[in-house]
């Protein structure tokens, strides 16, 4: 549908979330993707259901002509359950115009002057700037663990991290102080997702006939998000949580370790790595720094022991993978790329995860010893100082 003389209106949507008319679709972002043809995507979340027909309005500048195109509308097959999910909104673009912006209506015809416009992202090809982006998504649940996020962050810069996406729902007033020191430093990039201001969000992964929309704070969201948001700026994307770092134990950083995972495994794209819980309640007495204990959190330092693995139960995975080759993700897999998954051996890397144990209270003789993380231990304490005095949460001796 091609309607001319109209002019493009609407207010130009600003949040990160924004629902529209009736509240059953929810838009993040578009995204210009012409890996197979020229389309606009948008992230977004939907019921599962009771949406069944959406249409792009782009507007042509240049012409002042707006194309209406039918959407394709994917919802992501990883739901668990909840009539809510993460969805693809696709459209295809009109051939001879590169559209900035686009409104999402129920229907090709009708007045879209009060509808939202989102502009298309990566409509101009960006040079990869960085190396690795982590991201991180949903900080929900006034997040305090403010030692060991400081810990991981240090860790990921250690590591060859030059970016890191957060998607923050809500977190402590000392948690805010770290991030903004983190954001001035120009390590992070917060993304507000207020996620419960338009669904009831279930803090469980999956449906438990609650009256929930989402789950995990729409993680599964985010984390496509994150993905098309920097695929032209990043080299690599990491897809785990705040409390998980993914340890090399052959190569000293990421980018050599990436690099031979490369050669090895050509035509790959995602690489994921087994998950291993450090149970936080079982530490050893090495690194038990004083000016750390009034710092509210874990520290990693002191929880080199880890649970054995698990007959009959399969190790969830983390990933880095390479965003252009990405078409949709899940948390443990992609469900959709160009090029293959390759499973890293524990031998080369394994995702150090400190947490609550999983497999009750094993005593320490039944646990693993493993201080690969040790390695890291003297810049890690320094970088980890630095932090603490320059965000004044170090108390002196």
């Amino acid at each position: 549908v091609i309607q001319e003389g109209r002019r493009c209106r609407g207010k130009i949507a600003i949040s990160t979330i924004t629902a529209l008319e009736g509240n059953k679709t929810f838009i993040i972002s578009p995204y210009f993707d012409d890996r197979e043809s020229k389309v606009t995507r948008l992230i977004g979340i939907v019921h599962h259901e009771d949406v069944k027909q959406l249409y792009c309005w782009f507007c042509c500048q240049a012409n002042g002509k707006i194309y209406v195109s039918k959407a394709k509308i994917d919802v992501h097959s990883d739901r668990f359950g909840f009539p809510y999910g993460a969805a693809d909104i696709v459209c295809l673009e009109p051939k001879n115009c590169d559209p900035t912006h686009v409104s999402i209506h129920q229907s090709p015809y009708g007045n879209i002057d009060h509808l939202p416009r989102f502009e298309i992202k990566n409509r101009k090809p960006e040079t990869s700037s960085v190396d690795f982006t982590v991201c991180i998504s949903a900080m929900f649940g006034n997040y305090n663990n403010v030692l060991q996020f400081i810990q991981s962050m240090e860790m990921y810069k250690i590591l060859g991290v030059q970016k890191v996406v957060i998607y923050k729902n809500n977190c402590s007033h000392l948690m805010e102080k770290v991030l903004k020191f983190y954001i001035e430093e120009g390590t992070v990039e917060v993304i507000p997702w207020p996620i419960n201001s338009h669904l009831r969000v279930s803090s469980a992964w999956r449906f438990m006939q609650d009256g929930t929309h989402i789950g995990y704070y729409g993680q599964i969201t985010a984390l496509n998000d994150c993905i098309y948001r920097n695929m032209e700026r990043s080299k690599f994307v990491v897809l785990n949580d705040a409390d998980e770092i993914i340890l090399p134990l052959k190569h000293p950083d990421w980018k050599t370790m990436m690099n031979t995972l490369q050669e090895e495994n050509p035509g790959a794209s995602v690489f994921l790595f087994e998950n291993h819980i450090f149970p936080e309640t079982i530490s050893s007495h090495t690194f038990n720094i004083s000016s750390w204990n009034t710092v509210p959190g874990v520290n990693i330092l002191q929880h080199v022991y880890r649970e054995p693995d698990r007959k009959n139960v399969v190790n969830p995975r983390k990933m880095i993978v390479d965003p252009r080759k990405v078409i949709q993700t899940s948390v443990h897999s992609v469900l959709r790329a160009y090029g293959k998954s390759v499973y890293v051996p524990m031998d080369v890397a394994l995702i150090y995860h400190c947490r609550k144990g999983l497999q009750g209270n094993l005593p320490r003789e039944s646990l693993i010893r493993d201080t690969s993380l040790w390695r890291y231990n003297s810049s890690l304490i320094m970088n980890v100082n630095k932090v603490l005095s320059q965000t004044m949460l170090q108390t002196q001796n």
